[in-house]
């Protein structure tokens, strides 16, 4: 078993506490004194409803769009100033409500709840404060810019109406069509923020306004014959679904191609006036957003020098990690990168190209799936399910997305989880490399611990944080190597710490470019001379950073501190701790920013103690 070593955050104390996120509400308006109990169990699904009324996709991609909610199967998030405004009233209402409970005689696990709906709702007004950009709500992607080349109802609706919409009747036929001919305005709401922005002199870089704008025609071309907007319909067998394809067809063409072609000209109205600039420095009000964009994807007050410190000193320890594996085969010469660059091109870890080698990637997937499902009894005492499929990103999307991303099914079971891959080249993945993506898109990573938030209460399923849910999908990365997983294959123990030094090298190039002035060159060539990986990967990844501000620095700073209270709680159990346990603990309190992460812990040591 190989993990490097992790006394990093507590060397630096970097984690200086998110109790200013997570537990208290500062906020103008707030309640402050107690009122009498309502009963907290109610009130926080009451909370969680009114969010999924504001984003209803989220009712179904849950599949909590039944009974008296179906309705919500139908609608699509008010995308204009005015229901974004609308959305933050009523995050502020029920923050007030919240914060208003008496927890005296709660059971924990209802504390915990509150102190997550606290800690989102806080964190999410903050955002709506910033005057630009999209705010993810308890979820994990905040952006300055509304359409850009990931981001966007261009790329998010065709994918979700094809992974996540049901089509299973006739009624759901009807669900459909209203959702699309919803889309328009969806468009036209993206397309106002968008202006607004520009006028406020926030233009994304030239290079991710190229991307987009290469994606954005492709999807208008795809969409004059229909395309995604359609495929679900006329992939389905049943005979409502045939009968509305013609009719989609038209919606498409004459309502939703004019929409997409005038966010079009705005991307390239914007595009004249870009600089190559990559930063949130450059932009106006940049170096505020980037502070709440950082605060809100680590859950602590990390400032971007100690997050820029934390991943040169990480980095180091993992290369010295890497260096006896890599002197085993014979690469004794240049840097880590220099030599995992070498790696890279021996043909013994390459799939083949074209679909030859999608299909060696695919059956390369499933196999590392079926052999950590069997591992998870020696990790949990209690398993899940965890239905999963495996998909390949929408050809659209792949210019732009990274590698591979995945997440749990719905709550009621009727939509699997998804590993989504990006095959736009196979030379995007090395035969080392994949057993790695798979523990932390699947199990034990995303999708493995999404099931086990999924038995929670709703609002526990709606709302997660990017510090813990890629914190742990970095951890079941490293719990899959304890379990055995590169035993026999010293090269997927090197892609796998190649894929750990890339996440500490998250941390300098987030906070290089946003915080320190670097170039979009700079970047790149710090993450591919660091990590051995190739340019168009990494290009990508780049480009990633500059659209998401702070988020690719959750992974490494949430890994750390998992792996923090794990020597905590083993250090104060000695014989009694048990990896099993602490597994337990910390999915079963589900998803929460770090420091209610910690108040779990304590709460599991005492009661093993006691």
């Amino acid at each position: 078993m190989h993990s490097f070593a992790t006394p990093m955050l507590t060397r630096r104390a970097a984690l200086k506490g998110a109790s200013g996120l997570a537990i208290a509400a500062t906020l103008p308006g707030c309640i402050t004194a107690t009122s009498p109990t309502p009963d907290a169990n109610a009130l926080l699904d009451d909370v969680a409803w009114r969010l999924l009324a504001h984003e209803p996709d989220r009712a179904t991609s849950l599949g909590a769009d039944t009974g008296v909610h179906a309705a919500l199967r139908g609608q699509l998030e008010d995308t204009t100033p005015e229901g974004q405004a609308a959305y933050a009233a009523t995050l502020r209402e029920d923050l007030a409500r919240v914060s208003a409970v008496d927890e005296a005689g709660l059971a924990p696990a209802t504390r915990t709840s509150l102190e997550v709906v606290k800690s989102a709702y806080a964190n999410a007004l903050e955002g709506f404060a910033q005057p630009y950009g999209d705010v993810a709500v308890g979820s994990w992607r905040n952006a300055p810019y509304v359409v850009i080349q990931n981001v966007g109802s261009y790329l998010d609706l065709p994918r979700a109406l094809d992974s996540d919409q049901p089509l299973r009747d006739g009624a759901d036929v009807d669900f459909y069509m209203a959702k699309l001919a919803q889309v328009p305005a969806a468009l036209a709401g993206e397309l106002t923020r968008m202006r607004s922005a520009r006028k406020m002199g926030l233009v994304a870089p030239d290079f991710l306004l190229d991307k987009a704008i290469g994606q954005m025609e492709q999807t208008i071309a795809d969409t004059a014959e229909g395309g995604a907007w359609v495929m679900p319909l006329g992939r389905s067998d049943m005979a409502e679904a045939k009968a509305a394809v013609p009719h989609a067809v038209r919606l498409a063409q004459s309502a939703i191609a004019p929409a997409l072609a005038a966010q079009l000209e705005e991307l390239k109205a914007e595009r004249a006036l870009a600089t190559s600039d990559a930063g949130m420095w450059a932009r106006p009000g940049g170096p505020d957003y980037y502070r709440w964009a950082l605060k809100a994807s680590t859950t602590s007050d990390l400032t971007p020098q100690e997050v820029h410190e934390l991943g040169h000193d990480t980095l180091a320890s993992i290369h010295a990690e890497m260096d006896p594996i890599l002197r085993s085969f014979g690469y004794t010469e240049g840097t880590a990168g220099q030599r995992m660059k070498q790696l890279s091109e021996d043909e013994r870890f390459q799939f083949a190209e074209g679909d030859e080698g999608r299909a060696q990637i695919m059956d390369f997937i499933h196999e590392r799936i079926d052999w950590i499902r069997a591992q998870m009894p020696r990790a949990f005492s209690r398993t899940v399910t965890a239905p999963l499929e495996v998909r390949r990103l929408p050809l659209a999307e792949e210019p732009g997305a990274p590698t591979a991303y995945g997440g749990a099914g719905s709550k009621d079971g009727s939509i699997p989880g998804k590993m989504w891959i990006n095959l736009l080249t196979t030379a995007l993945h090395r035969k080392y490399t994949l057993p790695t993506l798979v523990h932390h898109e699947t199990i034990p990573g995303h999708v493995w611990q999404g099931e086990y938030s999924n038995q929670l209460p709703l609002i526990r399923s709606i709302l997660a944080f990017n510090s813990f849910s890629e914190g742990w999908a970095l951890y079941a990365e490293q719990l899959a190597d304890e379990l055995g997983a590169y035993t026999d294959h010293p090269a997927w123990q090197l892609g796998y710490l190649q894929d750990a030094a890339f996440r500490a090298c998250r941390l300098v190039v987030d906070s290089g470019m946003h915080a320190k002035r670097w170039s979009r060159a700079e970047a790149l060539a710090f993450i591919t001379e660091q990590t051995g990986d190739g340019v168009d990967e990494m290009a990508s990844e780049i480009d990633r950073y500059c659209s998401w501000p702070g988020q690719a620095c959750g992974y490494m700073v949430g890994k750390l501190e998992i792996l923090r209270q794990r020597d905590r709680a083993r250090d104060a159990l000695g014989p009694r701790y048990d990896l099993k346990d602490y597994n337990m603990t910390v999915v079963e309190g589900g998803n929460v920013p770090l420091d209610v992460l910690a108040g779990n812990i304590t709460r599991y040591i005492a009661s093993a103690t006691g």
